[in-house]
């Protein structure tokens, strides 16, 4: 986390102990686990904090199948069912075979019955709307397409903000 409390990075027990040790962070929650050494032993931390802020820098959204998921929150842009990312596709709304591109305005979140449905249609051809227009994301929040409830350590759930829709 950052020095204000915001969450930034999730990184592996190595780095963190590393961090520990360099004085740049400090431990905010502890694991059970322990690491030992020859002449000592310390418990591994789960949640650390730096000592200074880090700015953020405005960075690129990379395109990618789970951020085009993230962005349209698991949901199908045609029927609006919710799914998991195993039970989702993608679909252009312009077929790539009319010219249609690979890009952020003509790719939307679709339900496999729903991309068969349209085929190599628009989705007015196919009598299928969709639920909302889709555009590029200006951010997007790394937990939210990384971790469910389900495998978020318990330690870290102090920590996340919960106005940030996490997936059940």
């Amino acid at each position: 986390m950052n020095a204000s409390f915001e969450p930034l990075k999730v990184i592996n027990w190595k780095k963190a102990l590393k961090l520990v040790f360099l004085g740049k962070v400090e431990v905010v929650e502890e694991s059970d686990e322990s690491v030992h050494s020859i002449s000592f032993s310390i418990k591994i931390p789960s949640v650390v904090r730096l000592l200074r802020f880090v700015g953020f820098k405005k960075r690129e959204i990379k395109f990618s199948r789970q951020n085009i998921y993230a962005r349209d929150r698991f949901q199908c842009q045609y029927c609006g069912e919710k799914l998991s990312s195993e039970d989702l596709t993608y679909d252009h709304i312009t077929p790539r075979s009319r010219g249609g591109k690979t890009e952020w305005s003509n790719i939307v979140t679709c339900c496999i019955p729903c991309n068969r449905q349209k085929g190599g249609r628009t989705p007015e051809e196919a009598d299928l709307s969709l639920i909302k227009k889709p555009s590029k994301p200006i951010w997007l929040w790394g937990f939210h397409s990384r971790y469910s409830l389900r495998n978020t350590p318990e330690s870290w759930r102090d920590y996340i903000y919960w106005n940030i829709e996490l997936v059940d």
